[in-house]
């Protein structure tokens, strides 16, 4: 390995290989094709970032060709692999570009016209600039899958082999997957060349079904008007770090996560309402550690890796056993240790009670629980007499969510951040903040091409405008104002009838 590569990662303090990397690196780095199977948090990102790191400085990319090519299913994850790689290859001079939706196309479009080394992106995204012209990928050597079976369950398969048809046959292709179900291997047949298949864990392991031993897993059954005090103790326990909290829906995560903040802790939501600047921000900041509890749902936390998170906590239960474990799983990452709590309500025992059957819990009665019991205190770590209330000399330990900026990314999509901001400043103002303008455009009633209020204060000011319309009718068909009364007029065979004079009927 190049030695500006060795030496960054030196200065972050990875020196010992992790089991993924040390039996894909050799693979690589000799330009083999490979198929790894690991599961999430193991440091698989370096196991093919690495040698394409080391192949892209022996022969950069040039302006809209790239050499290597990274497809990741989320946005997250994208963002997540583009940082480890250039803390690796930032004293290679190596360049890395994300390119995913969501965001606007300018600062993608320019990053490929500059020039970049190694492109990571979502599959539409990548497609999209690639029709537009602005990306080629004629001179791709090496392509990496990362989470594929992540990317199947998307349904974006279909957007792979279209990538893959437009990559020239002469590269080196690395598949990496938590599970291989039928159709990633059909693509890893039709697209890889004599691949090596490298794994990392058992089986077990591997798929998700078992979680390694380093998390300690928890369950109580509590009472859905107790949980928001339950949760404020549970986040105060000893060695809490960074937690994060999934609940189902988006509502319930704004809820829990405007809870935590009024009682003085450093909070925020990530789910799919938010734009995407603002759900950048918010990951920025617990990566950061100005916030040090997330709330999310489960789409918005896919691919989300963060390592030194020590408490995850199901606010309400997961749907499935493969949930349950792919929540669990953003604690205990890289050989870390750590703690996994689930709140069962009454009316999710049936579903706890499968989760606990598939995966082997011994679990299937969690313990009647409040955030005054004994039992929970001890268990959590928690220490005597902690509130629900975060103290004050505690609450300047983080900077919070509005210490991290806001990016202008240009979202599509989703309304941004500035245009929020914009319109809280019209509604401010007092002048609507909803039409064109900032102009209220309440409807006037008009008589003769003047406003009602006109008429009235030419016919006294004092006048309603019914009165004005009585007095009007009164005068006959000529009116004030030079108005003329409407009349029908009567044919017989598309000839005007005669007037009929009513003395002479």
């Amino acid at each position: 390995m190049h030695t500006e590569i060795a030496d960054a990662l030196e200065a972050e303090g990875i020196i010992e290989p992790f089991p993924i990397q040390e039996q894909a690196l050799p693979i690589a780095l000799n330009g083999s094709d490979i198929i790894g199977q690991a599961r999430t948090g193991t440091g698989k990102t370096l196991a093919f970032g690495l040698p394409l790191l080391q192949s892209a400085q022996a022969e950069p990319g040039t302006a809209k060709r790239p050499r290597a090519l990274i497809v990741v299913p989320t946005r997250e994850l994208a963002i997540q692999v583009a940082a480890d790689l250039t803390t690796a290859g930032k004293r290679s001079g190596s360049r890395i570009l994300t390119v995913y939706g969501g965001r606007s196309y300018e600062p993608q479009i320019n990053g490929l016209k500059e020039g970049t080394d190694v492109v990571v992106g979502t599959p539409g995204r990548l497609l999209d600039l690639e029709n537009q012209k602005h990306l080629r990928l004629d001179a791709v050597s090496a392509v990496v899958l990362d989470e594929a079976d992540k990317m199947l369950d998307l349904g974006f398969l279909p957007d792979i082999e279209r990538i893959l048809t437009k990559i020239p046959e002469q590269r080196q292709t690395m598949l990496f997957s938590a599970t291989m179900p039928s159709e990633i291997v059909t693509l890893s047949r039709n697209y890889l060349t004599r691949p090596t298949h490298v794994r990392v864990g058992d089986d077990d392991e591997i798929d998700g079904s078992s979680m390694p031993g380093g998390i300690t897993q928890h369950a109580f059954r509590t009472h859905q008007m107790d949980k928001p005090e339950l949760l404020a103790r549970l986040v105060q326990a000893e060695g809490h770090g960074q937690s994060m909290v999934f609940c189902q829906t988006k509502r319930a995560c704004d809820r829990v996560a405007s809870d935590l903040k009024s009682r003085g802790f450093a909070a925020a939501a990530v789910h799919g309402d938010l734009g995407q600047s603002q759900r950048e921000r918010a990951l920025r900041a617990f990566r950061n550690g100005k916030i040090n509890i997330l709330v999310a749902t489960d789409v918005a936390a896919r691919g989300l890796d963060v390592d030194d998170v020590t408490h995850v906590v199901n606010y309400e239960t997961p749907e499935d056993e493969k949930t349950y474990t792919h929540r669990i799983g953003r604690t205990g990452r890289a050989g870390r240790s750590g703690t996994a709590v689930t709140f069962v309500d009454w009316q999710e025992m049936p579903r706890w009670k499968l989760i606990n059957a598939a995966l082997d819990l011994d679990k299937a009665e969690p313990e009647e629980t409040y955030s005054t019991s004994k039992h929970l205190f001890e268990a959590l770590r928690i220490p005597a007499g902690t509130k629900g209330r975060l103290s004050d000399e505690k609450r300047g330990e983080h900077a919070g969510l509005e210490a991290e900026k806001v990016e202008d990314i240009g979202d599509t999509g989703q309304r941004s951040e500035r245009k929020e901001q914009r319109k809280e400043q019209r509604n401010d103002r007092g002048d609507g903040g909803g039409r064109r303008g900032g102009r209220n455009r309440s409807r006037k009633r008009t008589r003769g091409g003047a406003s009602t209020e006109a008429s009235a204060e030419r016919s006294g000011g004092d006048r309603t405008t019914t009165a004005a319309k009585s007095d009007k009718a009164d005068k006959g068909s000529s009116g004030e104002g030079g108005e003329r009364r409407m009349r029908r007029r009567r044919t017989r065979g598309g000839v005007r009838a005669a007037r009929r004079d009513p003395e002479n009927t």
